[in-house]
Order: C-alpha cells, then structure tokens, then sequence
C-alpha cells in the first residue's frame, strides 16, 4: 500500500482536492491533468469518509485499483 493516489480529474472540487492533499499535474504524453496525493488509498478513503463519502464499489484492473465512493447532496 503506497502512494502516489490519484484523487481526480481536472475538474474535481478544488477545495475538496487541497483537503485530501491533491496537486493537480499533467502527466507527459498525457492531454488532461489529474489530481495526485502522494497518500495512500488508505489514508484518502478515511479523509473522504470524515466527509461524508462512502464506498460503493472496488475493482481491480491489472495492477491498478478503482474505488468508486458517493456522498448524498446537501439540502438547498
């Protein structure tokens, strides 16, 4: 279990991607910039869950693992 974690894509809450401790970079070869802690999952999913995220699914992809979590909206 070690970092680096991406957290998000280039259009992924900025302040939500500063809490997590996320900078946004741009890979070469690559035409999208993502968000990247050098956290590990581990440490990611629990500052998520203090948000209020919950995990909903995990799958693997050769070596690469995808957590996919959901928060419920805020009333307006």
């Amino acid at each position: 279990e070690t970092g680096p974690t991406v957290c998000g894509d280039e259009w992924s809450d900025p302040e939500l991607m500063e809490y997590l401790g996320a900078r946004l970079t741009k890979t070469l070869g690559n035409n999208f910039q993502e968000y990247i802690s050098q956290d590990t999952v581990r440490i990611i999913l629990n500052k998520l869950e203090k948000r209020g995220y919950k995990l909903k699914a995990m799958t693997g992809l050769g070596q690469t693992c995808i957590w996919t979590l959901h928060k419920e909206l805020d009333d307006e």
